[in-house]
């Protein structure tokens, strides 16, 4: 089997295998909102972070899956994903307040993603063709074979990436590239932000932020 087919095939088996339903996670949305007080000043109260231009970028959490929200709080915690800004208020926090923060934001409406708006139509395109058909003479394969149809989340480990902040994508794709974050299953997202160089991964960050997330456009 080739480099190419084999990168092929474990995307493929990763995002079936991973995308097969969770059980619900044993949290409380009414206690969540009170323990996600913290969390207000850089993800808003309706969980719709924030993207600043030329700055830093806070994801919107609203509408993402429980268990991923769990997962990535307590790698925080647990100093699997750093940051500087998250460790200290995922400290904050014991294992049932993470997972009652995970319920409440996963059952807020989504919001629009922003920073793709107005951008280059030249670059939307090209990051419309990699994320939606990849570029294959490159090994790198398209967003949907993990992130699921429309890119709108495939169970636990596949967030929804679409409508999501142009600038905290591109932060993520850089990390992942620069080898900042590990924490991804079968390190596939290494494996293909590494492939892809900083153009490429601003172009594909603006074209998903401009998607509707998950509930928005249905």
């Amino acid at each position: 089997m080739t480099s190419l087919n084999k990168i092929k095939f474990l995307a493929l088996l990763t995002g079936l295998i991973f995308s097969l339903p969770a059980l619900a996670l044993d949290g409380d949305a009414k206690r969540g909102q009170a323990a996600a007080a913290v969390c207000t000043a850089c993800h808003q109260a309706d969980g719709s972070g924030m993207n600043i231009p030329g700055g830093e970028s806070w994801p919107r959490l609203a509408g993402l899956d429980a268990n991923y929200l769990y997962k990535q709080l307590l790698d925080f915690k647990q100093g699997e994903r750093i940051s500087a800004s998250m460790a200290p208020f995922a400290a904050m926090l014991n294992e049932q307040q993470l997972k009652d923060v995970a319920v409440y934001y996963s059952q807020l409406p989504a919001t629009p993603g922003q920073g793709g708006q107005g951008a280059d139509p030249e670059l939307l395109a090209a990051g419309k063709k990699l994320a939606e058909s990849g570029d294959w003479d490159r090994y790198i394969v398209p967003c949907a074979s993990c992130h699921g149809l429309g890119n709108q989340g495939a169970g636990q480990h596949f967030p929804g990436i679409a409508g999501q902040h142009a600038g905290y994508i591109e932060r993520q794709l850089l990390n992942w590239k620069q080898g900042k974050r590990e924490n991804d299953p079968q390190h596939l997202m290494l494996a293909i932000a590494e492939r892809m160089s900083e153009q490429d991964i601003k172009a594909v960050a603006a074209w998903l932020s401009t998607l509707p997330a998950q509930g928005l456009g249905e």
